[in-house]
């Protein structure tokens, strides 16, 4: 078990090559929203900007992804029909990560779950996305929920599962805050171990373990345990891993990262702190 270090940065963020071309540094797919959440896709794909991917493209339906085309120019966002992601979507879902890994030679990377609801229609769509997808795939929020349906089907694929204490719960069936701290850990690890996935535990001190391994994180701030800076993360380890970074790499420097970035946001801002504060700081924490 180990504290991860600032050391980390230098392992990813180095100075480009002059012949570097566009999707080099990865393209990073964000899967989300529904016909009452626009936000959430929308802040980790701003995130996977700030930290470093190529581009960074929305799958949504329709409202939201409408919704987020206005947000800033640099947002692409392709709308689905209806206001629930739904089972006739999966071809469109598909084609669309077969297209995007053509584009970028490979350096692809899904973030799904967040703010996509929990319809059992919605939930059944999600599991059959992540038996069909072939790329690193980040399972965030209400992905996390339907994965706890059926949590085999990322035992064979790299992946990447980010839940807070209540997501651990349903997914593990474990009650992570009645353990003490010092437990915590080898918990983790041995879920990790189970799924065959790396699992990010958010909290006071981040938990991330690929089932041998286990690494602590300790950058953060008690002002960005608010809504949307867990998506700020996804969106962060999914820029990571679209670059080519293992989830369990990427996990730990996600972690760091966007607590850092939190850290720097919460010295101005403390208690009027929002996400879009936590990335415009990502910036000055990977220079760091």
């Amino acid at each position: 078990m180990f504290t991860i270090a600032k050391s980390i940065l230098k392992k990813i963020y180095n100075p480009r090559p002059l012949n570097a071309v566009k999707y080099n540094y990865g393209l990073l797919l964000v899967i989300g929203g529904s016909e009452f959440y626009s936000g959430s896709p929308a802040l980790a794909a701003m995130a996977g900007f700030r930290a470093g991917a190529d581009m960074a493209k929305i799958i949504a339906p329709e409202r939201a992804a409408n919704i987020i085309a206005g947000f800033s120019p640099t947002m692409a966002a392709y709308p689905l029909k209806g206001e629930h992601l739904i089972k006739e979507h999966l071809s469109v879902l598909i084609s669309m990560i077969e297209s995007a890994k053509d584009v970028a030679r490979g350096k692809t990377a899904v973030v799904i779950g967040g703010g996509l609801g929990r319809t059992e229609e919605t939930q059944e769509t999600v599991l059959e996305f992540l038996l069909q997808v072939a790329c690193p795939v980040i399972i965030d929020a209400d992905a996390i929920h339907a994965l706890a349906k059926k949590p085999k089907v990322v035992s064979d694929h790299p992946c990447l599962i980010t839940p807070h204490f209540y997501e651990f719960y349903v997914l593990t069936k474990v009650d992570i805050s009645k353990v003490p701290e010092t437990d915590r850990p080898e918990i983790v690890r041995q879920e990790a171990k189970k799924l065959n996935a790396v699992i990010l535990l958010k909290g006071r001190t981040d938990i991330i373990s690929d089932g041998k391994e286990i690494a602590l994180n300790k950058t953060g701030s008690p002002y960005i345990a608010k809504g949307g800076c867990g998506d700020t993360l996804a969106g962060i380890c999914g820029a990571l891993m679209a670059r080519g970074l293992d989830a369990f790499t990427a996990g730990q420097a996600g972690a760091y990262i966007n607590g850092l970035a939190g850290q720097i946001a919460a010295k101005k801002m403390k208690d009027s702190l929002v996400a879009t504060d936590l990335i415009e700081a990502i910036p000055s924490a990977i220079k760091r």
